[in-house]
């Protein structure tokens, strides 16, 4: 039988930084669970991979090359490979789920 898993049990709480949760690999697909504090890490990402992100909950500011781009629950966004972004703001205990295709 298979296992059934459910996105919002286990959920850290953090004072500062972001929890990183491999969800699934398939072939070139892996998907994650990223918690992030009201702290995230202030580092830029600039993957060899696409990234297609959504907030599930709480809202967040990112940088994406030089745009702002603001996401409330719900909201998806699409990052395409060699595009530099950056975590700069978010609620407490933002939820994302990230698909990464390489």
């Amino acid at each position: 039988m298979p296992k059934v898993e459910n996105l919002f049990d286990n959920l850290p709480f953090l004072v500062d930084g972001e929890e990183f949760s491999e969800l699934l690999r398939c072939k070139n697909v892996v998907i994650e669970r990223i918690v992030s504090s009201d702290r995230p890490y202030h580092k830029t990402y600039n993957q060899d991979h696409h990234e297609w992100i959504i907030l599930l909950e709480g809202e967040t500011q990112l940088r994406v090359r030089n745009d702002m781009v603001n996401l409330k629950a719900g909201d998806y966004f699409f990052i395409p490979a060699q595009t530099p972004h950056r975590v700069l703001k978010t609620s407490p205990n933002c939820i994302w789920l990230a698909i990464h295709i390489y």
